[in-house]
């Protein structure tokens, strides 16, 4: 199966501030162990702190600087750096810089799994 990104539809990402998601490769696709996301986030965009108690989260930078907040550290990341978030972690992102910040995040499939954002 082969998809082009750009014809995949952006949605807003939940509870976030200028961010969007791509749901590229996803279990309508037939995958039957991973589902492959692009976030972007904008100029000043952000998205919450939040955690997933059973699911991880690896992630590759594809464009720009941005800050991503893992438990109780702050890192910036830049184009070219990978993640690994633990399931259960506290994580968020902001991106203070002039130009989109663009990753992408790779999960296992659940058929259900919670967010849970924080204040």
């Amino acid at each position: 199966m082969l998809k082009s990104s750009g014809k995949v539809k952006a949605e807003p990402a939940k509870n976030a501030i200028d961010a969007e998601l791509q749901w590229l490769i996803d279990r309508n696709d037939g995958a039957p162990n991973f589902e492959l996301r692009k976030f972007r986030i904008k100029p000043g965009g952000s998205i919450p702190k939040h955690y997933h108690p059973e699911i991880e989260h690896e992630q590759y930078v594809i464009k720009g600087n941005y800050t991503v907040g893992i438990g109780d550290k702050k890192h910036k990341v830049k184009t070219g750096d990978a993640l690994f978030i633990p399931a259960g972690t506290i994580h968020w992102y902001k991106n203070n810089s002039k130009e989109d910040a663009e990753f992408l995040c790779i999960i296992p499939r659940k058929e259900n799994y919670d967010t849970i954002y924080l204040k």
